[in-house]
């Protein structure tokens, strides 16, 4: 489910390695978050998030979500809150490599990191949630509007529409642009980039900086999980998401 590359210099790389898309269930979720956590943890410095060639991650496993009664539902979504916490919170740099797609929950991880380096090409990216009948978690809709700014967020939020990575670019949603081959070279260069700083000031801005992304997660109650739970097992969302993967098994 994940493969684990050091690049030298302390820098690591986290490559998301399940077949077919990279979708997001509750054992990657685990698995991502322990090995993010193992990061922060182990003596490395820096460490990038990464996907398989034209595709970072389709977002949520449906299917199999679709699945889960409640207690497994809350659970999911507490071990994807823990894992953005960890990202928010983060004591190394982390980036992320968007290496083609990223809808949803790819994009929701990637907005957590410091830095989203998205590869160049015909890829969409962004929160669909309203289009397949999801609400964004307030947490998920203030970082956003962290990133991008409040009126924007509301669009891209409120059309529920993927984006082209030109778009993502111009509204702030990625950082940069770069040939599909060279995107964790960049992010694995923009990584070392930070550990050449005078390490003392680099991470004690950057705490500065990070700091309200962090908050966002000191209120367990606010994160609301129950409500979103209430949410998905709601008959017209059920009716939305499974008429989604029936539309997609058709394709």
């Amino acid at each position: 489910m994940l493969e684990i590359h050091n690049h030298g210099d302390g820098v690591r790389e986290l490559r998301l390695a399940r077949p077919p898309v990279n979708a997001l269930n509750p054992e990657m979720l685990e698995t991502l978050l322990e090995a993010v956590q193992s990061a922060q943890t182990d003596g490395t410095r820096a460490a990038l998030l990464s996907g398989t060639a034209g595709l970072f991650s389709a977002g949520l496993d449906v299917p199999e979500l679709l699945r889960l009664d409640r207690a497994g539902i809350k659970n999911f979504w507490t071990t994807l809150f823990a894992l953005l916490a960890a990202l928010a919170r983060s004591p190394i740099p982390i980036a992320t490599a968007i290496t083609g797609h990223s809808p949803a929950g790819g994009t929701v991880i990637a907005m957590f990191s410091d830095y989203r380096v998205q590869a160049d090409g015909d890829y969409k990216l962004g929160l669909n949630e309203v289009q397949v009948g999801l609400v964004v978690p307030p947490v998920i809709h203030r970082a956003l509007v962290r990133l991008i700014g409040a009126y924007p967020a509301e669009r891209h939020l409120v059309a529920g529409q993927m984006i082209s990575v030109q778009h993502a670019l111009e509204i702030g949603l990625v950082d940069e642009l770069q040939p599909a081959e060279q995107t964790i070279g960049r992010a694995i260069q923009w990584c070392r980039a930070q550990l050449a700083l005078p390490q003392h000031a680099m991470l004690a801005t950057r705490a500065l900086c990070r700091a309200d992304l962090g908050a966002l997660f000191d209120d367990p109650q606010a994160l609301d999980i129950d409500g979103f739970a209430d949410f998905w097992l709601r008959d017209e969302t059920q009716a939305t998401l499974k008429a989604m993967v029936e539309k997609l098994k058709k394709k």
